[in-house]
C-alpha cells in the first residue's frame, strides 16, 4: 500500500493515509479492526484513510435480504451500521478511526460532524449538498432536479475507538447501484459529481478533506455540535 502525505494536514496523533491503487474490501476491513484494537490500547496513532475499493457490496447491521436485488459483485459483510453499499472505482473512501474515548464521547455528535465535513469539502466544487431528515447519507440536486445521494455514511463505534467512515461518488459507474437498494431508499437515485458535471480527481478530492479537516476535528471535543 501506498501511503502519501502530499497536501495532507499536519493534526497532531492523527495519522493520513493515501492509496493510489485499489484495495480490497476485506483487507482494508482486516486492517481497520487491527488498527481499532491498537488505538484503544495506545499503540497506534488516530487515523484517516482515503481509498477505492474494486467493486463490492457490504451489508451493515441492519441489512435486508430483499434489498439484494442483484448480487453481480461478492458481498461483505461489513460489521457497520446502516444496510447495503456499493463501493468501487471511482467512489473515494474515507475511514476515519479516532478515539472518542479522549474526546466528547457523543456517536450521534460524531456522524454529525463527519457528515458536515463532507458537505463543506463538497461545497468546495461548487456542489451544495445537505442531511436529510430520516434518511442517511448526503444529499444533492440531481441533474433531473430531484434529490439524490452523492454519499454514504457509516460507521461502527468499539470501545469508543471509532470505524468505517464515509464514501463520495466522484466518477463511479453508477450502473452498479443497481444491484442493491442503496442503504434501503428506493424513493431517491443516486448521483456523482461527474454526472453533475464536476470532474473531480481523488487528489482534488483529498486535499479538499484536508483543508476542512481541523474544523472536523475541532467538532469531535464538543457534545451535539449542530453546525
Amino acid at each position: 500500500m501506498t501511503v502519501d502525505h502530499t497536501h495532507l494536514p499536519q493534526i497532531a496523533g492523527v495519522e493520513w493515509r493515501r492509496e493510489d491503487t485499489l484495495v480490497p474490501y476485506r483487507d482494508a476491513l482486516a486492517a481497520m479492526q487491527d488498527r481499532n484494537a491498537a488505538i484503544h490500547a495506545g499503540e497506534a496513532d488516530e487515523l484517516v484513510w482515503l481509498l477505492e475499493h474494486p467493486p463490492v457490496y457490504t451489508a451493515g447491521t441492519s441489512a435486508k435480504e430483499k434489498d439484494l436485488l442483484d448480487p453481480r459483485f461478492e458481498v461483505v459483510e461489513a460489521g457497520r451500521g446502516g444496510e447495503f453499499t456499493y463501493h468501487g472505482p471511482g467512489q473515494r473512501i474515507g475511514y476515519v478511526l479516532v478515539n472518542l474515548g479522549k474526546r466528547a464521547r457523543d456517536v450521534r455528535g460524531y456522524v454529525h460532524a463527519i457528515e458536515g465535513w463532507v458537505i463543506d469539502a463538497l461545497s468546495d466544487f461548487g456542489v451544495e449538498a445537505w442531511r436529510a431528515e430520516g434518511r442517511i447519507g448526503i444529499w444533492t440536486r440531481d441533474i433531473d432536479g430531484g434529490e439524490a445521494k452523492i454519499g454514504a455514511i457509516g460507521v461502527r463505534v468499539r470501545k469508543w475507538v471509532t470505524m468505517h467512515g464515509f464514501s463520495v461518488n466522484l466518477s463511479p459507474d453508477l450502473s452498479h447501484f443497481g444491484g442493491i437498494v442503496p442503504c434501503g431508499i428506493s424513493e431517491y437515485g443516486v448521483t456523482s459529481m461527474a454526472r453533475l458535471g464536476r470532474d473531480v480527481t481523488a487528489d482534488q478530492w483529498d486535499a479538499a478533506l484536508g483543508r476542512h479537516a481541523q474544523a472536523f476535528f475541532d467538532k469531535l471535543e464538543m457534545a451535539c455540535p449542530t453546525q
